[in-house]
This record gives structure tokens, C-alpha cells and sequence, in this order.
């Protein structure tokens, strides 16, 4: 019989690992707490902005028009014990609110409600980004809870989506991690992601602690390698060089690639900030916090990135906010999405307003989260109309349609063309020849 599958949990994550199982030709049920999302889902619709996801739930889930048929949703965690013989458990682990450490309150929720059900052998696994010891205590509570006992087991799947390409990333992943106690788990994990292990994707089998920390350990790499170039960054400002070409120099050298090397206002998002934090408060609690002490100076780096350009903005502006019409491109953490979590571009433009500057923000797909968010900014339906009678334009989300606008055309419309570009992505030379003053960071202002 082929395995059928359920996925706990149907945000940003779960949704699109329902979405791609069906894809790869299982049977899937979706699960979530929210009657409403669950509602949504069920028209093959997300509450969220990701390239290509609406389409492929729209070619799965159940009563559609030309649909397989093979995803549904529900709100039972008994129909999902009964229907399932893998569950993904895809709920979110947030940051602790005052904490650095991470909050697992929905991850042993979800355990604790799918348990008790669980009358069958199944095997769940865990995709969430969790502590590391989270799996192992997990695996104890599943054992103490399932009426199947020692026939329920655990594994540990992290998942590796960047936001803009999930769909691509859960398809073709560039690895496959998973932690697992038996024979019998790494066969049924093998059996799911057959198709992309037969496309050529590593399947890595590793024990419980390493799975857990091979996702914090990513990301940390990454949040260290951003922080790093915005650190050079910093010093070039001071000596007068240049980020950019620096980067690519060092780049060439394939021990460190061009990847991730681009200074500007830093990361955001729901991920890499929680997450290296909360890494960073789960090597205290293990007594290994010095191994982890330099990710205290990564987050301080990325940070004050957002608030130099917050001071470059007022200096720019002859060192006052007050009573000055400040545009703003961009609102999400990064372009292809609609997240606006622990967004720098929308904690610049908040900055900003709180100093007395009128802020008129524009997104191409972030603009009905960002006003939930900050709903005292202004709110434009263009770049041309942000722009308008500006005194100063910052750049700070790098999306397509911004490295495309024509900069004479915004020159006629802005109250005085002073640029500053928070991603280092706009052609520099195009925008001074269009009569702008353009400035970068890290890089010289001519």
C-alpha cells in the first residue's frame, strides 16, 4: 500500500511541504488549528505570497477543477491519526518573547494533542527548527502518550526553504538531512523522498542531535558571512574603499563564493535572527556558550546596520528628520515574498517616522502586512508614487522591479534626487546620470 501522508501545522512551511508531497504523487492530509486557513487551503489558496505555491496546491487539492485529487485539510487530529502512516510535524518554534531562546510551546502542543490518537504504527518526524535535545525528549513523550507505544516512532527532518524559492527548494532540495533511530524510519523517509533521491539529492542519515544542529549551524554560517562583508563594509566607509569590488575579489576564491556577500542593511526575517539567538541561548543551557560567543557580535553587526542607515538618511538631509518626505522602496525582509518579520527595510522606515519624518513606504507584494504591522506609515500604490515629492529615496528591498525603474522618470516627480541605496543592487552609474546624488553602503559616495 502506498504510504499516506499528513503535515501538522500549514503556514509558510507546512503548506508547501503538503503542497510538494502531493506533487510527488502521495496522498496527503493537512492539518491545522485555524479554521480559517484550513478554509482557505481547501480553495487551493495561501494566506501567503510564494512563487508557484497557490498553482501546485491548485493542481492537488481535493474538488478543484482538473485536480488529482490527493490533498485535503482538516482541522481532526483523530482523522489525521487514522489516515496517516508518516506525519510531518511543520509548526513554527518562535523566539521567546524578552528570551533569546527558542519558545516550543506549539511543537510539544502539536505532540501532545497527535499522540494520544496514534493507535497504529506511524512514524512522525519533525521538520520545525527546534533546539538541539528537543528530538530525543520528543521521542520519550510520543513512547509515554501513543496508545501504539514503541510502534510510534520519531525522526528528524529540518527543512532548508528560502523564502521567494520553497516550492524549488522542497522539490529539488540540494540535500536531504534526517536523524533517525531505526532502520525502519531512514526506509520510510527514503520511501517519500525517493523521487528527488533518484534526481540525484544527498540523503544524509544522521542521529537525532546532529539533524537538530545541522539547520542552526546554516544558518549561522550564513548570518556570519552576511555580517561579515556589512563589517567590511564598515571599514571601507572609514578608509575610504569599496565594498562591492571588494566582495567580488575575495569571491573569486571558490573556499568563499560570491553568495551572501552583498553589504547592505542586513538580514531579517522569521528565520536567521531567531535562530542564531536561539542557538546561541541553547549553548549556554549545554554549558558550550563560549564556542558560540562570536554570533553575539554577528547580531550586533546586523543590527547596527540598520540603524547607520538610519543616520545616513539624516545626514543626507542636513541632520534632521523633522518636517521631511522621506520614500521608501521596499518592506519585506527580502524581494519574492510578502514577510515583513524582523524586516530591516521596515524597521529602518519606523525608525525613521518616529523621528519626525514623513515616510511613504511602497512594496510590490509586502504592503497589506507591512501596514498591520506599522499602520501610522504612509502607504503608496507605486514606486512613481512613494517617490513624489521626496526629499530622499532609500532602497531597501532588493526586488526585481526596483533595479528596473527608469531613474529620469522618478528624477521628475521627486522633491530632490538624493539616493541611498540599503542593498548595494541599483546601477550606481545609470542613477547619477539621471541627476541623482547616489550613495551606497560601504562604498564611495563618487
Amino acid at each position: 500500500m502506498p504510504l499516506k501522508l499528513t503535515v501538522i501545522g500549514t503556514g509558510y512551511l507546512g503548506a508547501t511541504h503538503a503542497a510538494a508531497m502531493a506533487e510527488l504523487g502521495f496522498e496527503v492530509l493537512g492539518l491545522d488549528i485555524d479554521e480559517g486557513k484550513v478554509a482557505l487551503l481547501s480553495q487551493g489558496r495561501t494566506p501567503i505570497y510564494e512563487p508557484g505555491l497557490d498553482d501546485m496546491l491548485a493542481r492537488h487539492v481535493v474538488g478543484l477543477e482538473g485536480s488529482s485529487g490527493r490533498l485535503r485539510f482538516t482541522t481532526s487530529w483523530q482523522e489525521v491519526a487514522e489516515f496517516g502512516d508518516v506525519h510531518f510535524v511543520c509548526v513554527n518554534t518562535p523566539q521567546k518573547q524578552g528570551e533569546y531562546g527558542c519558545d516550543m510551546s506549539h511543537v510539544d502542543s502539536a505532540f501532545a494533542l497527535l499522540a494520544p490518537h496514534l493507535r497504529r504504527p506511524a512514524l512522525v518526524v519533525g521538520k520545525s527548527t527546534v533546539p538541539v535535545g528537543s528530538a530525543a525528549r520528543l521521542a520519550g513523550k510520543l513512547r509515554e502518550l501513543a496508545p501504539a507505544g514503541d510502534e510510534v516512532e520519531l525522526a528528524w527532518n529540518p527543512e532548508f526553504l528560502r523564502e521567494g524559492f520553497a516550492v524549488q527548494d522542497t522539490m529539488h532540495p540540494d540535500r536531504i538531512v534526517v536523524g533517525v533511530a531505526s532502520e525502519r524510519a531512514e526506509s520510510l523517509l527514503r520511501e517519500v523522498y525517493s523521487g528527488p533521491v533518484a534526481e540525484g539529492t544527498p540523503f544524509l542519515v544522521a542521529d537525532y542531535p546532529t539533524s537538530e544542529l545541522v539547520k542552526t549551524a546554516a544558518n549561522a554560517f550564513l548570518a556570519t558571512k552576511i555580517s561579515f562583508i556589512n563589517a567590511m563594509a564598515e571599514v571601507c566607509e572609514s578608509a575610504g574603499g569599496d565594498v562591492a569590488m571588494l566582495a567580488q575579489a575575495i569571491g573569486h576564491d571558490d573556499r568563499i563564493g560570491h553568495k551572501f556577500l552583498r553589504a547592505g542593511i542586513g538580514f531579517g526575517g522569521g528565520c536567521l535572527p531567531k535562530d542564531i539567538r536561539a542557538f546561541m541561548a541553547r549553548a549556554g543551557e549545554l554549558g558550550a556558550d563560549q564556542a558560540l560567543t562570536f554570533l553575539r557580535e554577528v547580531d550586533s553587526v546586523n543590527m547596527r546596520r540598520r540603524t547607520h542607515m538610519v543616520e545616513l538618511a539624516r545626514e543626507a538631509l542636513g541632520g534632521s528628520f523633522l518636517g521631511r518626505r522621506i520614500a521608501v522602496l521596499g518592506a519585506t525582509f527580502k524581494p519574492d515574498s510578502d514577510d515583513v518579520r524582523d524586516s530591516p527595510a521596515l524597521n529602518v522606515a519606523g525608525q525613521i517616522h518616529l523621528q519626525g519624518g514623513q515616510v511613504t513606504v511602497y512594496d510590490p507584494k509586502g504592503m497589506d502586512n507591512a501596514r498591520r504591522v506599522f499602520p501610522t506609515l504612509g502607504y503608496a500604490r507605486s514606486a512613481l508614487d512613494a517617490v513624489r515629492g521626496a526629499d530622499i529615496v532609500l532602497h531597501l528591498t532588493e526586488w526585481r522591479e526596483f533595479r528596473e525603474l527608469d531613474p529620469a522618470r522618478l528624477a521628475e516627480v521627486a522633491g530632490q534626487r538624493h539616493l541611498l541605496d540599503g542593498r548595494n543592487a541599483l546601477d550606481a552609474e545609470q542613477w547619477r546620470k539621471a541627476g541623482w546624488t547616489y550613495r551606497a553602503m560601504g562604498r564611495p559616495n563618487a
